[in-house]
């Protein structure tokens, strides 16, 4: 048995830099990978989907150009071959980067193979099994495969398989209207395949409020993407054409016939091949992995960190993770993932920035709230760059003025709303946003604006 420090299992968006943290520290690491460095983010997710989301808005822009007094002779044509190839360039880059950084990492032992746990404080890999009084989980998740009617009798594309297309579907169906499924929904169209969006549930991405859900219906249903909601009664069967796709139980109701099926309904923490009961760890029912507020697992000496733990499913709350648990244990902190204020992106175009409370959450929660909502049609920059799509809307606390939440749904929202994010971290009231001298011509320049609107619910 090889023994060590501290074990990271997964090398992710968490597990390289804690690598560094402890072995900077002193320590001997084993960092274990059974796969691709740089974990769903680098190879499969954000890098390679994001790369492939900034072809499609090339391609649509160049649909608008006469919009822009700029004419051209023929529309785009797309060639997908070559689209993939950049993503997947993009991709490989950053993963020879973080393979770089570790191969250069003194103190760290990287073992390539598949982990189970041996014991509390054991891990056996392959035919090697090693140990330590420190174990760090960050093994991420894979998309979820539902067992839906049928679903098993025809071929289903996930959002990690749909990165291997070299040509563009003549009919995508996507099977959920949540972040992933709608990001895919308009890349394709923007490539020129027909889209239909089939959702159970009664609106698209169903925690945002109802105009945020709205706005981005009408926003996917200019682009001629066909959306059904409320397909609480989804199956599939082969057709001539490709695959059927009932969205219905009512007899006699039309299907949805695609040539290409895209399963994008959530993701799976890969927690289940890890031998967790030899660690004495039993998943929730969710499959993620319990930790407290210190993510640290109910077995002393282990932490959970990233999609597996179920405190957050973003590359950027992982990074987090790492945070907390390296200041935890290296500077003597009291960070806590309680702390941690939620926000996140829909990386359609134009773009959904979230950050804290919805209204429908903050009502929940018991708060007296201020609210105050402005079309992108009154954002100068909206207006001069011929995209006004979109909303930005704040939830404030009626008693203390601090900000709970807010949207920006619009050009630039991802970007803008880190304004409201950086406010809310200071727990500074809306009154010093509100009274602050941005810059002319942005996006940002009419928060204050939207902060001066706020009325009682």
């Amino acid at each position: 048995m090889q023994i060590f420090d501290a074990i990271i299992v997964g090398a992710g968006q968490a597990g390289p830099p804690l690598a560094a943290r402890l072995t900077g520290a002193g320590m001997t690491v084993a960092l274990v990978e059974r796969k691709h460095v740089g974990g769903t983010c680098v190879n499969v997710g954000c890098t390679p989907t994001k790369t492939l989301v900034a072809s499609a808005r090339v391609a649509h822009v160049a649909r608008r150009t006469a919009d822009y007094g700029v004419v051209l002779q023929a529309g785009p044509v797309i060639d997908m071959v070559r689209v993939r190839a950049r993503a997947i360039g993009v991709a490989a880059d950053s993963r020879s980067k973080v393979q770089a950084w570790l191969d250069g990492m003194p103190g760290l032992t990287l073992i390539r193979g598949h982990a189970r746990f041996a014991g509390p404080n054991r891990l056996q890999v392959g035919e090697k099994e090693i140990s330590a009084k420190r174990i760090f989980l960050n093994v991420g998740a894979r998309p979820s495969r539902p067992d839906m009617l049928g679903s098993q009798d025809v071929p289903m594309l996930t959002s990690s398989t749909i990165l291997d297309l070299d040509h563009v579907p003549e009919h995508l169906a996507v099977i959920g209207g949540s972040y992933i499924g709608l990001e895919f929904a308009q890349m394709f169209r923007r490539f020129g395949a027909q889209v239909t969006v089939i959702e159970r549930s009664d609106r698209l991405i169903a925690r945002e409020d109802p105009e945020i859900s709205d706005a981005i219906r009408a926003i996917l249903e200019a682009e001629g993407i066909q959306v059904h909601t409320g397909a609480d009664c989804t199956s599939f069967a082969p057709h001539p054409d490709g695959i059927s796709a009932n969205v219905t139980c009512v007899k006699g109701a039309p299907d949805v016939v695609a040539t290409d099926v895209l399963m994008a309904v959530g993701r799976t923490p890969n927690n289940d091949d890890l031998d967790l009961k030899a660690a004495g760890i039993t998943p929730d029912a969710q499959g993620h992995i319990p930790v407290n507020d210190r993510l640290e697992a109910v077995t002393p000496g282990i932490w959970a960190l990233g999609d597996c733990n179920g405190r957050g499913a973003f590359t950027h709350t992982a990074f987090n993770d790492y945070e907390i648990v390296a200041a935890n244990l290296l500077d003597g902190a009291d960070r806590k993932v309680s702390d941690r204020i939620p926000a996140y992106a829909l990386y359609i175009d134009p773009p959904l920035g979230r950050v804290g409370l919805t209204e429908a959450q903050a009502r929940a929660a018991g708060h007296a709230i201020l609210l105050a909502s402005r079309p992108m049609t009154r954002v100068g920059r909206a207006v001069e760059r011929g995209e006004t799509q979109g909303l930005m809307k704040a939830v404030v606390d009626a008693a203390t003025g601090r900000i709970l939440g807010a949207a920006i749904l619009g050009i630039e929202g991802d970007e803008a709303i880190h304004g409201i994010l950086n406010m809310m971290n200071a727990g500074a009231s809306y009154l010093t946003l509100q009274w602050a001298v941005p810059i002319h011509p942005t996006v940002s320049e009419l928060i204050p604006t939207l902060m001066g609107d706020l009325k009682p619910e």
